[in-house]
């Protein structure tokens, strides 16, 4: 062959080779771009539906704490008459009880005309009291459809926040006046700015109002028109606060609710991942936009790409190099396997920090529901540690040393307590559906109580069926009855007969559990009252009114009843679950 036609030939055979490479690494860069992105798009839904999970919860937790007020005679009467100096201190005292035992921001009343006759923030310079907020959104559904919620910056302190109301009536339905609550979200924000995403909450027409870092709050995702600026001029939404436009495009779009997209922010021009997620029970929309990390999976794709393609060239052009070649793609593939596997590594260990973030701020937000349920184990184990002091004082170390078992028993019922912070989190029924035996359940409980019962010399009388099989988790109807063996105990205090009844009997497909006390009854006035969160007949300091509002919600979660009724001499306190019927083998 002429050296001509060999050079020629050559040249073809070089420019076939990188033109197959560069579209071949191309081709791979793009989709190991767009796959990455779509893995990483997935990840950050995810984590959206967490944030979405803690912002819901903390509204849940107040939602109802207007219409529980809206239903309290002393506020009802207040709206009736004319509101004397005296009775206005009286309430604003009220108000600020209530809103320090619950931890909302701010409590106020208003009458029928939306003006605030009194308030918990009564102390400030910035109070509510005496300012008129009838032009308020939520007061005007508050007016017409009984309750009302409205998210807008303060127009008397300033200070933006989540407004929640309730109508006030009278006994025949007549509207008197509004009790609301205002949500402030700075703890939820200063949560949210932990991480390197940037996340917004916006309303009905697209405006930012919540956002984790400075500069993005207050923006306009979509162009208002003139009836969008003159209604939030009139409700003053947003008040004194300037809107700005928030340029973004498009550019790749993987589901209705995720794409990437270039956006001009307060540091610039970038491209993000931008996630939303819908609130329907808000009416708002929470975004996620995160920078994304696909270089370096590109380049890597792109060089595995040509490297194959060339590994196929030089094969069939050179089939005399074989073996070496081969040697060649093995230790290419052994090099790819190696960094998959690194970069599988490194996205688990970022998968569960992720994770163990998500657990940290749900144990945050139970905290104060987790020390409420582990009191009653800890004061328990205080009794405890007194009768072991005494034994030891008296050398009697054998039964010390039996008086310690109980106390480790405690201790890891209570290590299993705080495992049912997961399912609140998640806002789910939640906690162990295991078999057990209630008879199991109630032995436990008087052994918690012994010291107490034997101290208080309190007659004991079981009428317990067993085995009595059902199911629920173990330690929260321990939990239960502790409560109602307690609440017993101390209806009986100073009485100089005391008798605790507890009976366990069939009922059709249910048990029943039941506790009686000879403490005198419940006033009938109260009955209906009993299992309402923070009500509560003992003195100030002794209870928050919440023992038996969570003892109903965790017999509830069981598919079970609590329900509580007046005999002669006392009160009993009645517990129902399904009965769970022996597996037929």
């Amino acid at each position: 062959m002429p050296s001509s036609l060999r050079a020629l030939r050559l040249g073809l055979i070089i420019l076939l080779v990188l033109v197959g490479t560069t579209l071949s690494a191309g081709w791979a860069m793009h989709q190991a771009k767009r796959q990455a992105m779509e893995t990483d798009a997935r990840r950050a839904s995810e984590q959206l539906s967490l944030y979405a999970n803690a912002l819901h919860t903390l509204i849940e937790r107040y939602r109802a704490l207007p219409a529980v007020l809206a239903l309290d005679p002393e506020l009802i009467g207040a709206l009736r008459g004319p509101v004397t100096p005296a009775l206005q201190d009286a309430l604003n005292h009220k108000l600020e009880r209530i809103n320090g035992a619950a931890n909302s921001s701010t409590l106020e009343l208003l009458d029928r005309t939306g003006l605030a006759i009194a308030a918990s923030n009564w102390r400030l310079p910035t109070t509510y009291v005496g300012s008129n907020y009838g032009f308020r959104p939520y007061f005007k559904q508050t007016r017409s459809q009984g309750s009302g919620r409205f998210y807008a910056v303060g127009v008397t302190s300033g200070v933006p926040g989540y407004f929640l109301s309730s109508a006030v009536n009278d006994e025949h339905g007549r509207f008197l006046g509004a009790m609301v609550v205002k949500l402030e979200f700075p703890e939820l924000e200063r949560e949210w700015r932990q991480g390197s995403d940037i996340l917004l909450v916006s309303d009905a027409r697209g405006i930012t109002f919540i956002a984790n870092q400075d500069g993005w709050r207050y923006r306009e995702l979509q162009p208002l028109d003139g009836a969008d600026r003159a209604e939030l001029a009139e409700t003053r939404q947003y008040d004194k606060q300037p809107l700005v436009p928030l340029q973004h495009q498009t550019l790749t779009r993987f589901t209705a609710n995720s794409r990437l997209a270039r956006v001009q922010g307060p540091d610039g021009s970038a491209e993000y991942l931008w996630e939303s997620l819908p609130l329907e029970a808000e009416g708002w929309t929470l975004h996620l936009l995160r920078k994304p990390q696909v270089a370096e999976d590109g380049r890597n794709a792109a060089l595995a790409a040509a490297a194959i393609w060339l590994s196929l060239v030089f094969a069939s052009l050179f089939v005399s190099q074989r073996l070496r070649l081969a040697r060649l793609r093995r230790r290419s593939r052994e090099e790819l396997k190696r960094q998959v596997e690194e970069r599988t590594r490194e996205l688990r260990t970022a998968q569960e920090g992720l994770v163990q973030s998500a657990k940290l701020a749900a144990l945050g937000q139970m905290s104060a529901a987790l020390a409420h349920e582990i009191n009653q184990p800890l004061t328990t184990q205080r009794m405890q540690l007194e009768t072991l002091r005494l034994l030891l004082d008296h050398g009697r170390h054998d039964q010390a040393r039996q008086a310690l078992e109980p106390l480790e028993q405690m201790l890891t019922r209570m290590a299993a307590l705080t495992g049912h912070l997961k399912s609140f989190a998640r806002n789910s029924p939640g906690g162990l559906r295991e078999r057990l035996d209630l008879a199991t359940v109630v032995d436990q409980a008087l052994h918690l109580l012994e010291t107490r019962i034997r101290n208080e010399d309190v007659d004991i009388a079981l009428y317990l069926a067993r085995p009595a099989w059902v199911r629920g988790d173990a330690i929260r109807l321990e939990q239960v009855l502790i409560n109602l063996l307690r609440n017993a105990l101390d209806a009986m205090a100073g009485k100089r007969y005391k008798r605790l009844e507890i009976r366990i009997e069939a009922d059709d497909s249910q048990w029943r559990l039941s506790v009686l006390d000879s403490g005198g009854g419940i006033l009938d006035s109260d009955l209906a009252k009993v299992f309402d969160p923070f009500f509560t007949t003992k003195p100030v300091g002794e209870g928050l009114g919440l023992g038996l509002a969570i003892s109903y919600g965790i017999v509830v979660d069981a598919g079970g009843r609590l329900q509580v009724e007046n005999l002669p001499g006392g009160a009993r306190f009645s517990l129902t679950l399904p009965r769970d019927l022996e597996p037929v083998c």
